[in-house]
């Protein structure tokens, strides 16, 4: 059990209309504030899905490596881009958010009903997203919606070996209609399966936030909170910021006596290339 917890900060997503959401972060002015904002009150990782002028879901390149180097200018935050986009983006324009060169970046191992859309992932392009990564330093997340694709995940690196730098890191997005359901009986399922000496981070989507977080911090895990994830911050009551739940995530790890890890000590834990 780790004596810290790693605390990522998911802003954004790709899922969530700005007009519906007015304080959801889209500008890279708007990341970097609210990645500042987080990194002060607990995080040590931004998972980042980047937004056009229009506001809406983009895979643009010179977007994602402006975003990025924006973010290593203004903090200390490991770096992690989603590859996954929105569910209609191409393979190769997923592939293509490597050439951002972040320090860690999402790897979802296997295709998932994703409420009314279907989220693509098919087993010779996550091959090729493990590959690529590792050809470019760039450590992967493996994001696992339900409990099969951690089957795939030792079928993945018993055929392809070992990521970059050498652990294995992934984390359990659970709660998310069609995928595993966001309890702790599921959680605990979910860690038999989990590859000897890999640690887990644990998302729970909407309303299984908090019970998710409570079930991971138990088992020794990290977490991830944020507004793609979650809008409401209790019943009747919508999120104010990011930070807002960052400072809940990291209150309760201190609860937990596993306190927040520091940036850097999360770059030793998760073996992050120093040139990234």
């Amino acid at each position: 059990m780790s004596t810290g917890t790693l605390i990522t900060v998911a802003p954004t997503g790709a899922e969530h209309a700005k007009s519906y959401v007015p304080n959801l972060p889209v500008t890279i002015e708007e990341l970097v504030r609210t990645a500042k904002d987080c990194e002060r009150v607990g995080a040590s990782m931004i998972h980042v899905h980047i937004r056009g002028a229009d506001t809406q879901p983009t895979l643009d390149l010179q977007r994602l490596k402006d975003t990025v180097a924006a973010l290593r200018e203004e903090t200390s935050l490991v770096v992690q881009l989603s590859t996954g986009g929105a569910v209609t983006d191409p393979e190769e324009h997923r592939l293509r958010v490597l050439d951002a060169l972040p320090d860690s970046a999402s790897c979802t191992m296997g295709t998932v009903n994703f409420g009314d859309d279907v989220f693509m992932n098919r087993w010779e392009f996550v091959v090729e997203l493990h590959k690529r990564m590792r050809d470019r330093g760039i450590v992967p997340e493996y994001e696992i919606f339900d409990l099969g694709q951690l089957a795939s995940l030792r079928r993945l690196l018993d055929q392809h070996g070992l990521p970059s730098g050498g652990h294995v890191h992934v984390d359990l997005v659970m709660g998310v209609p069609g995928g595993m359901p966001g309890d702790a009986e599921t959680l605990v399922a979910a860690l038999r399966m989990i590859p000897e000496g890999a640690t887990f981070s644990a998302t729970g989507v909407g309303r299984t936030s908090i019970p998710v977080m409570l079930a991971a911090l138990s088992a020794g895990g990290h977490l991830r909170v944020g507004m793609e994830d979650t809008i409401s911050y209790a019943r009747g009551e919508r999120v104010r910021d990011n930070a807002q739940l960052v400072a809940r995530a990291a209150g309760l790890a201190k609860i937990a006596q596993r306190p927040p890890m520091r940036p850097d000590e999360v770059r030793t834990l998760l073996q992050v290339a120093q040139s990234n």
